[in-house]
């Protein structure tokens, strides 16, 4: 690849591109921005508010309640005369015996505490108003999916809290019973009115520590850490539509054909083509780092998950054969890669299963809370590593008879897998660079099923385990016979299917970079990453799983070798074997 190539190439691609886009396009995707630059402040102003408007109170504008009413976005006022949930008087409350009408009742004493608060802030004598002050920060803890805490977390450190009803007194109301804001209990936080959080700003918003009276703390809600994750996301879905549609724009209107035939490489074309669309990528998220206060290391934790993003989106361009496709993939590519960097991101601030997400590092950069080696490397080398092996597919495709045919996607895959196969090893070569999206997928899946029971989640870890990890060994094998790279004979098959079973196994050491940030400490990643036999030596240790990814591989290699039908069969029969084995595995090593 040369540097004055590729800088050429990105030259004629940006002004080429600048051309193309119309004044109407250009004027909506100047409005988009300008809405996501001004999304984004008030969600970090305000964070996100569920259920607005969802309790009808009826009282009057002359009410004692009425401002008390109108200080929680859960509430909405109505006349006393209509259906409300809740109907306060100047003497009492009552409320609909139903579900949705003691919630509105619970709302309201927790709206009246935190309007209390708020009166009590305007008093001069602070002291006075408030004598009793919590500082309260959350410790880290180490969660077993078997439910039990471990180490310090089992403390009882909270007891002083238990005592907060003494802290502030109502100001509202008076009436025992069914009257709210009568005790001025600490069980309840009003809307946006409660003291802030040490420091204000971002820190509150991420649920930090926290200083106040004991009513205005609340425990960390994850939703508005990814308040912040999700804007870092939001310019990678506009970019890939430019990018998409400037592939495949080429490809339709033939006019990439010149490139073919000029002296230069198809990788430092595809490189050249790119690269505005990843800097252009990087400088929107640059941006955001720069206005939600994240440091630059947000933005290189980013930077892999960008390209995965441009990297799937010209992949798709290559094999879609209109527009109409092409918004297929870069749906699928969008919800796909999105979901992936952000179910992890949930648990940011409570479990280390986090740590799999890009978007993770986003958040400790602004919280201020670090982020280790390990959890850097295990978030971003996967999607890095995704994002080449990708690019390498997409380029093995990008000449005449594939760019310029309207084949349907099945066929145009097969072919951009069958392309590098150019001798029996490079299946084991292959396979070991499908390892990312093997890992990537294998920590998904762990990310999705880490909350259920152990007796589930395992069993269906498994499984998935298996089916990702035999397709991955078997489905370019399966494409080099179909394609005629490899003679369809029973010895190809054998040799073919070893290779891809050893190229896979060596590459699977690789996970032991899980190990850096205690996803061990999980029973689901132990049985996806990790397995061991108790008491077995380690040259079992060794052996055994080599054996089983020889074995399993080459069985559906005999079968790609056969027809498309008997490929089916074995790969079905080759994860069978590979869920029996995991299962024998995780249950010795699990006890």
């Amino acid at each position: 690849m040369k540097a004055r190539n590729v800088l050429r190439v990105a030259r004629w691609e940006t002004t080429r591109s600048a051309g193309d886009i119309d004044r109407e396009t250009a004027v909506a995707f100047v409005v988009v921005l300008l809405a996501l630059a001004a999304i984004v402040p008030a969600l970090v102003t305000m964070g996100p508010t569920p259920g607005e408007g969802i309790y009808r109170v009826g009282v009057t504008e002359d009410s004692q309640y009425a401002d008390v009413v109108a200080s929680d976005p859960q509430l909405v006022a109505v006349d006393p005369g209509a259906d409300a949930d809740v109907v306060v008087t100047d003497t009492t409350i009552t409320y609909d015996d139903t579900a949705k009408g003691r919630a509105a009742l619970s709302t309201l004493r927790s709206a009246t505490v935190g309007y209390n608060d708020f009166l009590m802030r305007q008093e001069p004598d602070q002291n006075a108003a408030f004598p009793v002050v919590v500082s309260l920060t959350y410790r880290p803890q180490s969660i077993d999916v078997t439910g039990t805490q471990t180490g310090d977390d089992a403390t009882d450190d909270d007891d002083d809290l238990d005592g907060s009803e003494g802290g502030a007194g109502a100001g509202t109301g008076g009436d025992d019973g069914q009257q709210a804001g009568g005790d001025g209990g600490g069980d309840g936080v009003a809307g946006g009115d409660d003291i802030p959080a040490t420091g204000g700003g971002l820190s509150g918003l991420l649920g930090q520590a926290q200083s106040g009276t004991p009513s205005s703390i609340s425990p960390p809600f994850p939703l508005q850490s990814l308040v912040f994750a999700f804007a870092f996301l939001l310019p990678l879905n506009i970019v890939i539509q430019a990018y998409g549609s400037s592939v495949l724009a080429e490809r339709i209107n033939r006019r990439g054909e010149p490139m073919l035939v000029a002296p230069i490489s198809r990788g430092d074309i595809v490189a050249g083509k790119t690269l505005p669309y990843l800097l252009g990528a990087l400088a929107l998220i640059s941006a955001i780092a720069a206005a939600t206060g994240a440091s630059a290391l947000a933005v290189l934790a980013v930077a892999p998950l960008a390209a995965l993003f441009l990297a799937a989106t010209f992949f798709g361009a290559m094999l879609a054969r209109s527009y109409k496709e092409l918004t297929f993939v870069t749906v699928t590519v969008s919800v796909a890669l999105t979901a992936y960097a952000f179910v992890p991101a949930v648990f940011a601030e409570v479990h280390p299963i986090a740590a799999i997400s890009p978007l993770t590092v986003v958040v400790d950069s602004i919280t201020g809370d670090g982020v280790t080696a390990g959890q850097f490397v295990l978030s971003t080398v996967p999607p890095g590593l995704a994002a080449f092996v990708l690019f390498g597919l997409g380029t093995g495709v990008y000449r005449e008879e594939d760019m310029f045919t309207q084949l349907p996607i099945p066929s145009k895959l097969l072919d951009a897998l069958a392309a590098p196969l150019t001798t029996r090893w490079r299946a084991g070569l292959w396979t070991a660079l499908f390892l990312p999206f093997v890992f990537v997928a294998e920590l998904f899946a762990v990310a999705v099923l880490f909350v259920a029971p152990v007796s589930i989640s395992i069993p269906l870890l498994l499984g998935t385990v298996a089916v990702i990890e035999e397709v991955a060994k078997s489905i370019h094998v399966f494409a080099g016979f179909e394609r005629g790279q490899y003679d369809r004979t029973f010895r190809n098959a054998l040799v073919v299917g070893a290779a891809s079973g050893v190229g896979f196994f060596l590459a699977e050491k690789l996970l032991l970079v899980t190990q850096l940030v205690g996803l061990p400490e999980l029973d689901v990643a132990q049985a996806a990453f990790s397995p061991e036999l108790l008491g077995a030596s380690p040259g079992l240790l060794l052996v055994a799983p080599l054996a089983l990814h020889v074995v399993t591989a080459a069985v559906s290699a005999v079968g790609a070798a056969r027809s498309r039908l008997a490929y089916l069969g074995t790969l079905a029969l080759a994860i069978v074997l590979h869920v029996a084995y995991n299962l024998a595995v995780v249950v010795v090593s699990l006890g």
